[in-house]
């Protein structure tokens, strides 16, 4: 359905909660139509959202490193990097595997706990039995980004050397490339990747602030270390040590970004106003008022405009006023036909931001929508785009990523009848250690991923890079733009599908 309005600020108010929805749940509801309150339940879902919500918070238990605990799910994984860090005599075991390889990437590694954070912080709530699970999630992020921050104005970026990784084929349990440890100091700064630690520390602190208070002390008292030394040497870890961690997590967007959202976090973790002032001196030099409206681990402008957005609107701090501009500046660039456009869609509905893992700026930008939809609506206030053109039938995401495509494919891992059979990960499309004791050596996996025999273990709720801009996959096991899954697709997902599931009285 297109509709071609000129509307008052209420109706643009109904606009966005069907977009943001819509955005969701396919076009379940005409935007004229759909409730304003998040507890009216629709008769009938789509899909199992409660099946998909276990499965993405699973996923990550897939990813670890380090040692397995006992009550470990994914049990074709095994321990692996126990010697992590032992190159500078630290220690560095545990953490996450961003994707299909095996190296240790901090920058992505803390934008994923962070957004984890945030699903609970806004929809943990709703998650029920899923919310233990979705804690255990963070706080394996959590434990290892306290380890790689020990020791003052040092952070430990990176265990693994990516492009020897990138030349083996082999399972983390049998891993023998260089595990060179990367770090940033006041020689070497890496504003970005501090702040956006700081970050993940900041967010987890709220997580668990009644359940553990001793745990989230040490969390946001370690927050306020880290991002004084990432303010403090101001400079991009893409520069210092480029050859290592470009191309693969180069900081294209600089370290303003990182900044203005660490301080967000800190301002909401702390309630300290020396982060409130921070925001008023530093927002515009920082990029506050920029137009991008690309959100993921490079860029996080966006988050944080709708993050400061409901310290305004909820918090009722006045001083941010302006974030509330900002984030209906973002909103309206996502609606086809608005002044402000830029967003892209594939014939199928799904928004298109690139070729390379597009499906993390689809997981994201609907959590960010869902977001601050909740925030208007416990603030009673609007967004005002003007004259507006709405095609709710193409506002769609998780739907799609479901299974609501025009290949009738679910792109997460496990879920539906039909799902990728050959993605990108070498943990997953290697025989397990149970199957095959032997070492598998660097090279001799090539042939298996070369191959078109499906990954004989599931990576259960692991959601792919997805279809290309005119809703094509290959399900090709070395087209990593497409078929490799990655942590911080999964983490903005949780709370989206928390909420989903809630709707539809799943959970």
């Amino acid at each position: 359905m297109s509709s071609s309005v000129s509307t008052s600020p209420l109706l643009l108010l109904f606009l966005l909660f069907s977009f943001a929805t819509s955005l969701l749940l396919s076009n379940a509801f005409p935007a004229q139509h759909y409730p304003l309150h998040h507890h009216r339940r629709p008769r009938s879902a789509a899909h199992n959202y409660r099946d998909a919500l276990t499965k993405s918070i699973l996923f990550f238990e897939g990813q670890r490193s380090g040692k397995l605990p006992p009550n470990q799910r994914v049990t074709w994984r095994r321990d692996s990097g126990l010697s992590d860090g032992s190159a500078m005599h630290v220690d560095l075991v545990g953490g996450y595997y961003d994707a299909g390889d095996n190296v240790k990437f901090g920058f992505p590694m803390a934008f994923t706990t962070t957004m984890l954070s945030w699903s609970v912080i806004e929809f943990g709530g709703l998650m029920k039995g899923e919310l233990q699970n979705a804690r255990e999630a963070i706080r394996w992020g959590t434990d290892y980004l306290l380890k790689a921050t020990a020791k003052p104005d040092t952070i430990y970026v990176q265990v693994g050397d990516a492009k020897k990784d990138h030349a083996c084929w082999e399972r983390p349990e049998d891993m023998d490339t260089p595990r060179n440890v990367l770090k940033i100091d006041r020689n070497t700064p890496g504003s970005e990747v501090a702040a956006e630690t700081a970050a993940a520390l900041a967010a987890a602190s709220l997580v668990f602030r009644r359940t553990d208070p001793t745990y989230a002390k040490l969390l946001v008292r370690r927050a306020i270390r880290v991002f004084g030394f990432a303010d403090k040497y101001r400079g991009s870890y893409s520069n210092g040590l480029r050859s290592f961690v470009c191309p693969f997590y180069c900081s294209y967007s600089g370290y303003q970004d990182e900044l203005l959202w660490g301080a967000a976090w800190l301002q909401k973790a702390t309630r300290n106003p020396m982060y409130l002032q921070y925001i008023q001196v530093n927002g515009q030099e920082l990029g506050a008022d920029e137009t991008d409206n690309t959100f993921g681990w490079d860029n996080k402008h966006v988050g944080a405009r709708i993050l400061l957005s409901k310290a305004f609107l909820v918090q009722k701090l006045q001083s941010l006023r302006d974030y509330k501009g900002h984030a209906d500046n973002y909103i309206c660039s996502l609606v086809p036909g608005t002044p402000l456009s830029q967003a892209q869609y594939t014939p199928g509905g799904l928004l298109f931001k690139m070729s390379d893992s597009n499906m993390q700026y689809v997981t994201s930008t609907s959590f960010l929508l869902l977001a601050y939809a909740k925030y208007l609506t416990s603030s009673h206030q609007v967004v005002n785009c003007g004259g507006v053109v709405v095609t709710s039938s193409r506002l769609r995401s998780v739907d799609y990523l479901l299974g609501d495509n025009p290949l009738r494919m679910s792109y997460m891992v496990g879920y539906g009848p039909r799902y990728p059979q050959r993605i990108h990960h070498r943990g997953s499309s290697l025989p397990c250690i149970a199957a095959h004791p032997a070492k598998i050596q660097c090279s001799s996996g090539f042939s298996i991923m070369n191959s078109k025999s499906p990954n004989p273990n599931i990576l259960v709720g692991a959601v792919v890079g997805g279809p290309d801009q005119h809703d094509n996959f290959p399900d090709q096991r070395s087209d990593y733009e497409q078929s490799e899954p990655s942590t911080y697709i999964n983490a903005p997902l949780v709370g989206s599908l928390a909420y989903l599931a809630h709707s539809f009285g799943q959970l």
